[in-house]
């Protein structure tokens, strides 16, 4: 096959209320607003763009696994162990939703947060090596 995936283009994330969201992401998270109606907002985001779509009441990109824990669907890199703790204390300051750093078996550390609508993402220390090295 010559034709392959080349990246995740962009993220449909389910809102209660897309102008609240939309300035949640943009004050909180740097994201930034290109576009913005009554049922959606697109932002750029973490070099992504993310759709914030009207929902319908209580639905979240959140998921349960095998065991009933509600899981993130989406997990964002920083550039290591040092990032991901002043980002997460930068996240308390600015007073989001953030889990306690954990240490979950593998290389690197992680956190949790939620955003208004309680969507769960994942913030992981390790970046990955094809970003690392096209950015080196």
């Amino acid at each position: 096959m010559s034709t392959k995936l080349l990246r995740v283009g962009t993220t449909y994330i389910p809102v209660s209320n897309v102008e609240q969201a939309a300035q949640w992401y943009v004050d909180k998270l740097d994201a930034q607003l290109n576009y913005q109606d009554q049922d959606k907002a697109i932002l750029n985001l973490a070099d992504q763009s993310f759709f914030l779509v009207k929902a319908k009441e209580n639905e979240t990109a959140n998921f349960y696994d095998v065991n009933g824990t509600e899981r993130f669907s989406l997990t964002f890199e920083v550039d290591g162990q040092e990032a991901l703790r002043k980002l997460h204390q930068d996240f308390i300051e600015h007073e989001i939703n953030v889990g306690e750093i954990e240490h979950r078996g593998h290389s690197g550390i992680n956190f949790v947060f939620k955003d208004l609508d309680g969507n769960k993402f994942d913030v992981w220390s390790e970046l990955s090596p094809s970003f690392k090295k096209e950015n080196d």
